[in-house]
């Protein structure tokens, strides 16, 4: 539910000019999702939202630095880097190649993020694979993921 939710607010986010937690909550409600002001604040902190000046002065949540590598190292790179050997895609598919037996863990960290333009993921033993918006979309996460695989794999 929370992954469902997070997803529907970066779609409102970027569809609508909001500005204020109640006007996000008000949107989450009219879209089927029952929340609390403390659940849409815990949201706009875990999604890195950000209120960013608009044209005409005014201000609307846009998404802060997700998707972009973060400086430290955290539990996605440590188990990226270690269970994943391969990164390609074809078409609006991409295929995540992993060590035996680590996909599902890749898979896992990998959905614990919020990702533009992913469409859902499914696992096996050593290969995950992530459906994508489109094809550019698929390019651009593909390149972003191979920066956490070491060369010598």
């Amino acid at each position: 539910m929370k992954r469902a939710r997070h997803k529907k607010i970066l779609e409102l986010i970027e569809q609508m000019p909001i500005d204020r937690q109640e006007e996000l909550m008000r949107q989450l409600r009219n879209n089927g999702f029952e929340v609390t002001q403390a659940t849409v604040s815990r949201d706009i902190r875990e999604l890195q939202l950000v209120k960013t000046a608009t044209g005409d002065g005014s201000y609307r949540y846009t998404a802060g630095t997700m998707g972009k590598r973060p400086h430290t190292s955290s539990r996605f790179e440590t188990i990226f880097r270690e269970s994943v050997l391969h990164v390609d895609y074809a078409g609006h598919i991409v295929l995540v190649k992993c060590f035996t037996g680590m996909a599902n863990a890749a898979c896992e960290v990998f959905d614990s993020r919020v990702w533009q333009d992913v469409v859902g993921t499914l696992s096996g033993d050593d290969t995950f694979l992530i459906l994508m918006r489109s094809e550019q979309a698929a390019h651009t996460i593909c390149d972003e993921l191979k920066q956490y695989i070491p060369q010598d794999h």
